[in-house]
């Protein structure tokens, strides 16, 4: 039975990875999060009855890495995957450092150690297109990196930094860079599940730009299935990218969570200016990872959204005790 080991497992995608995992695999897994583990709320491998193949621990990436490392020396799995990251756009403008810190420097830290493991089979990292800056046409693994926010080339840093170890010491890298991930158990503050919770109490949904940005929805299910199907069978140094066949507008997302709540878009959203540095459109190629991993996104935007819908009614008592809006942590 090898081990996985999930740095940031709870987070929205590192979780659904988990949960994907103890359903469909044999693999003994291992959860590393800097924050003690979240109610069922956000984490849905919880609702398995026998947890016997996963064990958690509390470790910070930036504080605790000699720690982390430690354990990674004694466990020794031989997959681990890595989702912790400083992910939030807008507030990367008022302490850019603590972006860089997260996304750049523990990398390098992380990946110099693990460079010189023997057991160590695949290093998958979870990276963004957002290094790409705006993605108009078919944005393909090789496109240049041209980032527009902090986040973005912070993100961007630490992937340079993971090549050179590919190029220098074969370091078994697989990146995976997905758009815009949305489903149920997704943070409170991210767009689809606020516009739900808005429609319930009756709050206007402010559209950043009129909601004109084009943005590629893909399902968490759909990025877990393919960031394993890399773990397991992607080639060593390459990017792959994971995105539905079409892009779509943020507000055209919006009307139809509307349409399906029974609400007017028209009286529930409201235009505010849009944000510092947002790139008008995500649209990349996925074309190497449905041909090389047989990967395909199976579950459209339409019965996603209901799915968000019906986790938002399932656990309302308890989404009403969370803030729904981003709160930092440094």
């Amino acid at each position: 039975m090898k081990t996985v080991a999930v740095i940031g497992s709870n987070s929205f995608s590192g979780s659904d990875f988990i949960d994907l995992l103890l359903s469909e695999t044999g693999y003994r897994l291992i959860g590393i999060s800097r924050s003690p583990e979240k109610e069922p709320l956000f984490l849905p491998y919880k609702r398995h009855a026998d947890l016997s193949r996963f064990s958690f621990y509390q470790l910070d990436l930036n504080r605790d890495l000699s720690g982390l490392l430690k354990l990674l020396a004694e466990v020794q799995p031989a997959y681990i995957i890595n989702f912790a990251a400083q992910s939030e756009v807008a507030p990367s403008w008022k302490n850019p450092e603590q972006w860089f810190q997260t996304n750049a420097v523990a990398i390098a830290s992380l990946s110099n150690f693990l460079k010189d493991q023997k057991w160590l089979e695949r290093y998958v990292h979870i990276s963004s297109p957002e290094v790409y800056g705006t993605c108009e046409g078919r944005v393909r693994e090789d496109a240049p990196l041209n980032p527009s926010t902090p986040y973005a080339a912070s993100k961007a840093a630490g992937d340079l930094m993971l090549f050179t170890l590919v190029k220098n010491f074969r370091f078994p890298l697989v990146m995976i860079r997905a758009t815009n991930v949305y489903g149920a158990h997704q943070q409170l503050f991210k767009i689809i599940p606020r516009t739900a919770i808005y429609l319930k109490i009756g709050k206007k949904i402010e559209l950043h730009g009129g909601g004109m940005a084009v943005k590629s929805y893909i399902h968490i299910r759909d990025v877990s299935r393919g960031e394993l199907a890399a773990m397991e069978k992607g080639q060593s140094g390459l990017i792959y990218h994971l995105s539905p066949d079409a892009g779509i507008a943020v507000r055209d997302v919006v009307r139809k969570i509307c349409d399906l709540m029974g609400r007017s878009f028209e009286d529930s959203t409201v235009t505010v200016a849009e944000r510092l540095g947002q790139d008008k459109a995500y649209v990349i190629d996925s074309t190497r990872a449905r041909e090389e991993l047989g990967w395909s996104p199976r579950i459209g935007i339409d019965e996603g959204l209901l799915q968000v819908t019906k986790w938002v009614e399932e656990y309302w008592q308890e989404i009403q005790k969370q803030p729904l809006e981003y709160q930092h942590k440094a």
